[in-house]
């Protein structure tokens, strides 16, 4: 038996950047990004054969072309040079990004030390610092350890990247309590982000599975929590990106009649369809039913 999480796949945010695209696409030739626009690497292919152009850095469009800002967002600066070259933008930073991105200025502006709970190389993250005002008033911790070593300071704001976990950012904000005079918390993380995580939590403990197989990018921050979940809770986990993981894993599934189905929210409805189908056929060939598919797909 297969049994899919409640939420799987795109995120709002995450779909309004890729539809953009692909409509960009019908008009123009070609359309660049900054970077990957979402992390996983089956879907950017797709894009690539419709013409989209993924840059390493704005350095490299072309002045006069058409780039849109991914659903991560990007430092101001970097809008800046883009006008400066005479380039044509389309932000389609998602709207729980634009959210964090603006407490943090508004913060900053307001003369908090400001906090970013979150990965510092992650481009979200590099978004969020490049929109404070003051970037020396600031620094991006990743766990519990690193918040105890904040110094002291008057005001300290704390923003998280939208995929972090809730439990984290609590206990960061019981960590800081004794670090500052005033200390206002954002909770920046996004509702789908809870949402995925929720429905983990809920397909691993409700559904006696003996196994989860999630789909999504290695490079996508959003998967890796699904997996800290998954393993935390002590189930057996397969992470793939694509089907020719699955085959190349046959053997995870001895033994597994009921296998759980989990994708971050950069994984498209095609790839996760694709995956279940494969699973499905494995588990018929091993006698075990695959007609009591629950979820989305």
């Amino acid at each position: 038996m297969i049994i899919m999480a409640e939420h799987a796949g795109f995120c709002f945010g995450v779909k309004r950047a890729v539809d953009a695209i692909e409509k960009a696409l019908q008009e123009n030739s070609e359309v660049w990004t900054i970077g990957l626009p979402i992390h996983n690497p089956q879907e950017v292919s797709r894009l690539e054969a419709m013409g989209l152009r993924v840059a390493n850095d704005d350095s490299e469009i072309p002045a006069g072309a058409k780039v849109l800002i991914r659903a991560h967002g990007e430092p101001l600066e970097v809008f800046e040079r883009l006008k400066s070259k005479g380039i044509e933008i389309e932000d389609m930073t998602c709207p729980f990004v634009g959210k964090a991105q603006r407490m943090a200025a508004e913060m900053s502006n307001r003369n908090y030390y400001v906090i970013v709970l979150g990965d510092k190389n992650h481009p979200e993250v590099k978004g969020i610092v490049g929109h404070i005002s003051e970037p020396k008033n600031s620094e991006v911790i990743a766990n519990e350890q690193e918040a105890e070593n904040v110094k002291r300071h008057s005001k300290i704001g704390v923003i998280s990247q939208t995929t972090q976990r809730e439990e984290k950012l609590s206990k960061i904000a019981g960590i800081l309590t004794g670090k500052a005079s005033e200390l206002h918390i954002c909770n920046t993380i996004c509702k789908a982000t809870s949402e995925r995580q929720d429905s983990v939590r809920k397909l691993v403990n409700e559904n006696n599975i003996d196994g989860i197989v999630l789909i999504g990018g290695k490079q996508s921050a959003n998967t890796a929590k699904l997996r800290d979940i998954i393993i935390s809770e002590g189930k057996e986990i397969l992470w793939v990106e694509d089907e020719k993981e699955i085959e190349s894993n046959s053997d995870w599934f001895n033994n597994k009649s009921r296998i759980g189905i989990a994708a971050g929210a950069s994984t498209p409805e095609w790839l996760i369809i694709n995956i279940k189908n494969i699973i499905a056929q494995k588990s018929k060939s091993r006698g075990y039913p695959s007609n009591g598919s629950t979820g989305s797909y």
